[in-house]
């Protein structure tokens, strides 16, 4: 009964929130189209405040073309929507290998055996701990363990130290990414526009960005990856 009661309650979900099923498969492919944060979704329909705008998230499979794009470089504007991306892709990777329906129209992904997550600012001062030294243990833990399988958030890497020595690090940490570990999946959020220009030097870093847009003297959020 509890079984039936879990397999019903997930169904009823994925037709009331139109979820779909998710495509698994054994390579290192993660493609999604018009993928949702679930919580955030459902947070937003309860409380009738519109609908949640849905995005793209392709980490290609390696091809005859090159495309092979493992590391994606995410800037905007604080408040824009980096970390719900993020975070909704962790979901949609965790929900999909757990058997469950996913938030988007289609979803094709490559198994993962680790999940990497360095996202938000907390220091741990009963231990001595900074906010920077938190932010330093948890990324080296990340660059230690990492497998050609692993998909990896990296959420404003360097934010808790100054501006140049934040550029110093979060530079070194998104190439040795790309240079070894050249099949792990990675999104790397950062407001160091610096990082960039990687993109000419580093074939499989990809740049996005998260619009706005200017109209008179307010900020329009559109949550849309560009």
């Amino acid at each position: 009964l509890a079984e039936l009661d879990v397999a019903l309650a997930l169904a009823e979900l994925a037709c009331d929130m139109n979820w779909v099923r998710p495509e698994i498969y054994d390579d290192h492919r993660f493609f999604v189209e018009a993928g949702r944060h679930p919580v955030v979704e459902a947070s937003l329909s309860g409380q009738g405040e519109g609908s949640f705008i849905a995005n793209d998230c392709h980490i290609h499979a390696d091809d005859k073309q090159g495309n092979t794009g493992r590391l994606l470089l995410l800037t905007g504007p604080n408040m824009a929507g980096k970390s719900p991306f993020l975070r909704q892709n962790a979901h949609i990777a965790i929900m999909a290998q757990a058997g469950l329906f996913v938030p988007a129209q289609t979803a094709h992904i490559g198994i993962v055996d680790r999940l990497f997550s360095r996202v938000g600012a907390a220091d741990d001062l009963a231990r001595g701990r900074s906010t920077f030294m938190v932010e330093m243990n948890e990324t080296a833990s990340i660059l230690n363990n990492v497998s050609d399988r692993s998909l990896i958030l990296l959420d404003e890497i360097g934010r808790g130290t100054s501006t140049y020595d934040g550029i110093s690090i979060a530079w070194p940490i998104a190439e040795f990414l790309h240079q070894h570990s050249t099949k792990a999946k990675t999104l790397f959020a950062t407001h160091y526009h610096e990082l960039n220009e990687m993109t000419k030097s580093f074939e499989r870093i990809r740049n996005f960005n998260v619009s706005v847009k200017e109209i008179g003297n307010q900020i329009l959020f559109l949550r849309k990856l560009v």
